[in-house]
């Protein structure tokens, strides 16, 4: 069975690509901090009849994401599918002209540093392989920006901008390489914005393959 690893999988948009991934024959890897709350995302699924596993790790921390794509490796093979959408909210936001390296830093060194490495976990069997897909979600601050929102802009612009180049250069390898860029707020009560409607394009883009780049938007008017 083809192998999705989901970091940042919680009970919200987590879940759901679960769910839309493992309606389609995938075992699924479930990867985030809190081990309770991942055992029992896992446990959902496997009673939906979606075989899925826990492995507890922390994009902050990049040794233990390390070790999980070991242990996944190990245990159901080599991943087909890397989706990766964490999120840390015990970060904060700072507005356009309150930004500094101080505020900054925390930003680049999560959603940046930590998704470059968490990606890079990989790549390597990806290209021996001469197939893959890596799917990397952020909010849509990371196409157009908002002041509020500034560090956590940046740095998610930073990974954006690594996102498309590496589909460019994976390409020629049989990787496929997308950025997820979402502007909704997730069940907000716009039908469109629920997490199940988002998920469902995620197997589409597997699918097609050719996209660089989907801007995802469901806002009230």
């Amino acid at each position: 069975m083809p192998v999705i690893a989901i970091i940042g999988a919680g009970p919200g948009l987590g879940i759901e690509i679960a769910r839309a991934f493992g309606a389609k024959g995938f075992t699924v890897a479930l990867i985030a901090r809190n081990a309770a709350k991942l055992d029992t995302l896992a446990s959902q699924l496997r009673d939906e009849g979606i075989e899925a596993a826990a492995f507890p790790a922390d994009i902050a921390q990049p040794d233990t994401i390390t070790r999980a794509f070991a242990e996944i490796k190990e245990r159901l093979g080599r991943v087909d599918v890397l989706e990766f959408s964490p999120a840390d909210r015990g970060l904060g936001m700072t507005s356009v002209l309150d930004v500094d390296r101080a505020t900054l830093a925390p930003q680049l060194d999560f959603y940046l540093h930590g998704g470059i490495h968490a990606i890079k976990q990989v790549i390597p069997d990806m290209i021996e392989a001469g197939s893959g897909t890596i799917l990397v979600t952020n909010g849509a601050g990371a196409i157009n920006p908002v002041p509020f929102l500034a560090d956590i802009n940046i740095a998610a612009a930073g990974l954006r901008n690594w996102t498309l180049n590496l589909h460019n250069e994976l390409s020629r390898h049989g990787i496929y390489v997308a950025h997820v860029g979402i502007s909704a707020w997730i069940g907000g009560g716009n039908p469109d914005a629920e997490a199940s409607a988002i998920a469902a394009v995620y197997p589409k883009l597997y699918e097609t393959r050719t996209e660089p780049e989907l801007h995802y938007i469901a806002l009230d008017e």
